[in-house]
């Protein structure tokens, strides 16, 4: 018999879970389902003991269990009352089991022991009265889910998440027709999914299959679903298109389908999903044009990425103005961007990149300044010229401008874009202005830009050395000047007194540099580096052996300049080194040994190297 506790009480204890929670950084989906379960725990007495046919499909599912590091079923014990004494069961008044939560912890500390090992007992399914089957997270369950959970008539909460589970779902989960919460996502489930599993659940609220192998379509069964909110399928292997009637989901707020094979037009009947909050189509094979509404005034994420949609963008789109993101990049989109679009006055987040849209840019789109955040347009042929002055009026974080037609200098005000003085309300971090016809000098007013993190002015015209106020960067973690034509030495880049921690990316390669890059005491303190790539340029003296510091160094490219002497073993044998080219050059001596097999074309050009994987050294 429990002692009687007070609903004011309950409320203590669970508004110290949630503080809890917030200290630990615990999930809040899986605290959710311990703060519900403790909740009905608190409120229940049991009259009776635990029901012995209750006990004994507990302990069967027990035997199974091949790992419990963390003693997740210590307490089950025969000689106990699973209803009074078992952690993470609980029983109504008859002593049924009705809550049955087992689940991992989200902590990265303790990864490695909160999980259990082992199969899902099909004697579960003789728990009749059981409302709740928690065993998300535990990480390790294998096998496949028994068809003997769709016994479970009352059930209303299923999570089987993020664990090792294989084989089909099962078709009788059709039987569940009081689910209220299915989530099936993070496992290795593959095959169709059964196509009447949703006629009758139309309780159903929240479902997620998503990060699975299923294939086939999506069953037509899926309009059934009139109460869902949550639809999760995403990285999967779904084929087939939308069903058409999916409008019929009219309390859907969240419809993510990305990452699958769906193919077909985007269904006209999505204007009636007009509680819609976020959709995510991206990277499927959805062809056709885009229906002149999806959702309603509800709607603030829109991705449409890596398809293949042709047609205009809709004017009607300028109708959504709680739309925060709108991303239709890498599609087949033709004509212009609509003017409609500067009504989107909470717009932050604007991407249209390759596709085949014409310029000019609205310049109606300045009335988002105090809005758009991201403007991302690159690889349209928008005919620029000159990127639009009305920008400069904009607060943009960045600006992505990439194959768009521009053409002569850089214009000065860009650097008014981004400062490091706060009241000047100028914080651009990412500047993309590749793939141009951009020349002249790249002017000293480009130290000015002071909050840039990233700077492509890659395959372009420019032809200066990189003048010295570039030192001034000091966030900047991608420099990717490559293919210009830019002199003199890397001084400014890499020289001594400068921070160099936060590069992760640089590639200077297809240009005319000059000098030795030895000479420079601090290169091995870009810690963060990844890729370096010097290739065709100019440059001499030895590879420095500081290099071997970089840890993180994933890509290093010095091909076709003047570098001597030999390579350094310890840059060679870089743990995480994958690309290594050092071809054409003049180096001499052995290569030393390594572990990283990388071919002889990454030495070739150096008559002076021997040795694997090149042509063995001549013995005297």
């Amino acid at each position: 018999m429990l002692i009687p506790i007070t609903s004011a009480f309950v409320d203590l204890i669970t508004i110290h879970l949630f503080l809890m929670a917030f200290i630990a950084n615990i999930k809040t989906s899986s605290f959710l389902v311990l703060i519900c379960f403790l909740t009905f725990s608190l409120h229940t007495t049991t009259t009776e003991a635990c029901h012995k046919t209750d006990k004994a499909a507990l302990l069967d599912f027990k035997s199974k269990i091949t790992l419990d590091p963390a003693e997740l079923l210590k307490t089950w014990n025969k000689s106990t009352d699973c209803c009074t004494k078992w952690e993470g069961v609980a029983c109504g008044s008859n002593g049924r089991v009705v809550n049955l939560s087992r689940s991992g912890i989200f902590s990265p500390i303790l990864d490695d022991f909160a999980f259990m090992a082992g199969t899902i007992s099909p004697s579960l399914g003789r728990l009749t009265f059981l409302r709740l089957l928690d065993f998300n997270n535990l990480k390790s369950l294998t096998g496949t889910i028994p068809t003997e959970l769709g016994k479970l008539s009352h059930l209303t909460t299923l999570f089987l998440n993020s664990n090792q589970l294989k084989g089909s779902i099962p078709a009788s989960f059709q039987n569940l027709r009081k689910l209220n919460r299915l989530f099936l996502n993070d496992n290795l489930l593959s095959g169709t999914v059964p196509t009447n599993i949703f006629r009758h659940m139309s309780s159903l609220t929240e479902l997620d299959f998503s990060e699975n192998q299923l294939s086939g379509g999506i069953p037509s069964s899926i309009d059934k679903l009139v109460s869902l909110k949550r639809l999760e399928l995403h990285h999967n292997n779904f084929s087939g298109s939308i069903p058409s009637t999916i409008g019929n989901l009219k309390n859907l707020a969240y419809l993510i389908l990305s990452n699958n094979q769906i193919s077909g037009s985007l269904p006209s009947s999505m204007s009636k999903l007009v509680l819609l909050n976020s959709c995510y189509l991206q990277d499927n094979k959805l062809t056709g044009s885009i229906p002149a509404l999806i959702g309603g005034s509800a709607l603030q994420f829109l991705v449409l990425d890596n398809n293949m949609l042709t047609g205009r963008l809709p004017k009607s789109f300028g109708s959504l103005t709680n739309l925060l993101g709108l991303f239709v990049r890498n599609n087949r989109l033709k004509g212009k961007i609509p003017s409609s679009f500067s009504n989107l006055r909470n717009l932050q987040y604007l991407g249209l990149s390759r596709n085949g849209l014409s310029g000019p840019i609205p310049s109606e789109l300045v009335k988002l300044n105090a809005t758009l955040k991201t403007l991302d347009l690159s690889f349209n042929p928008l005919s620029l010229v000159n990127i639009p002055i009305w920008i400069s009026k904009m607060t943009l974080l960045q600006l992505h401008l990439a194959r768009t037609g521009l053409i002569g200098e850089l214009p000065e005000w860009l650097s008014d874009l981004s400062s490091d003085d706060l009241s000047a309300n100028s914080f651009l971090n990412s500047l993309d202005l590749s793939s141009n016809m951009l020349s002249g000098v790249l002017p000293a007013w480009i130290g000015k830009m002071a909050s840039l993190s990233s700077l492509n002015l890659s395959n372009n015209g420019f032809h200066s050395a990189i003048p010295v106020e570039i030192m001034n960067l000091s966030i900047l973690r991608i420099l990717d000047l490559h293919l210009n034509n830019f002199t003199g030495g890397l001084r400014p880049i890499f020289g001594d007194g400068l921070s160099l921690s936060w590069y992760s990316y640089i590639d200077l390669s297809y240009n005319m540099f000059v000098g030795r890059i030895d000479n420079f005491a601090n290169l091995g303190n870009m810690e963060s580096l990844e890729t370096l790539v010097l290739s065709n340029n100019r440059l001499g003296g030895s590879i420095p052996e500081s290099l071997g510091k970089l840890r993180q160094l994933r890509t290093l490219k010095v091909a076709k300049n003047g570098f001597a002497g030999s390579i350094p073993s310890g840059v060679i044998n870089l743990v995480s080194l994958r690309e290594f080219d050092v071809s054409y050059n003049k180096l001499t001596g052995k290569i030393p040994s390594h572990t990283t097999p990388f071919p002889s074309s990454s030495f070739k050009g150096n008559s002076g190297l021997c040795d694997s994987p090149l042509p063995p050294c001549e013995t005297a």
